[in-house]
C-alpha cells in the first residue's frame, strides 16, 4: 500500500504523462482496484476561467456503498482527490465534485425541503426555530438558501464542526430569542 501512496504523491522517481487527467485518473484507478470496489467512472475536466472544475462520477455495483452513512465515501473520494490534484498542480486551482446516482442533489434537496419547511414555521408563528446540527457544506447550502428569502434570517449557533441552525424572523432581532430551545431533529 505504502507504494501506492508514493504514487499518489510523488517517489518512485519515474517520469510519465503528469496531466490533470492522467494523475486524476491513475488515484482512482489505484483506489478502486486497491479497495476491490466494483465501480466504473466518468470523468469530466471542465476550465472556467482560472478555476478547473474535476467532476467524478461514479456507477456500478458498488454505488450503494458511496451513499451510505451520509455520502461519507463521496466525500473522502472528492478529499482524496483535492488534495492529489493540489500536491501535483500546486498553481492550479481545482473544484472537485465526486457524485454517484445524483446523490448530491437528493441531499441538497432535501436540505432545501426541510429548510422552507422550518422558514414557514418562523414566518407564521412569528419566533425562531432551530434546524439540526449540521456540518458546514450542508449548513451552508441551508443558509444560502435562505438568504434568498427576505422575511427570514439564519445563522449558525454552537461550538465545533457540527453547529444548529437557527431561523428566524427578519423583523425579530437575533438577541431577542437567545435561548437555544429544543432543536429540530428531523
Amino acid at each position: 500500500m505504502a507504494g501506492f501512496f508514493s504514487k499518489l504523491f510523488g517517489g518512485g522517481g519515474e517520469k510519465k504523462d503528469n496531466s490533470l487527467e492522467t494523475v486524476v485518473e491513475a488515484t482512482l484507478n489505484g483506489i478502486l482496484e486497491n479497495g476491490n470496489f466494483d465501480l466504473s467512472y466518468e470523468l469530466n475536466l471542465e476550465k472556467k476561467g482560472d478555476v478547473t472544475d474535476v467532476k467524478i462520477e461514479f456507477s456500478g455495483n458498488d454505488e450503494a456503498l458511496l451513499k451510505d452513512y451520509k455520502g461519507q465515501l463521496l466525500d473522502a473520494f472528492q478529499l482524496i482527490i483535492k488534495r492529489v490534484t493540489q500536491h501535483h498542480f500546486a498553481d492550479l486551482q481545482t473544484n472537485v465534485i465526486v457524485d454517484c446516482g445524483g446523490y448530491r442533489e437528493e441531499s441538497e434537496a432535501a436540505l432545501i425541503e426541510r429548510a422552507e419547511h422550518l422558514k414557514t414555521i418562523a414566518i407564521e408563528q412569528g419566533k425562531s426555530v432551530y434546524y439540526r446540527a449540521l456540518p458546514p457544506k450542508e449548513r451552508k447550502v441551508v443558509h444560502q438558501y435562505l438568504a434568498q428569502d427576505g422575511r427570514v434570517k439564519s445563522r449558525s449557533l454552537g461550538d465545533g464542526l457540527y453547529k444548529k441552525i437557527k431561523i428566524y424572523p427578519a423583523n425579530k432581532p437575533a438577541a431577542q430569542d437567545a435561548d437555544m430551545g429544543p432543536a429540530d431533529e428531523n
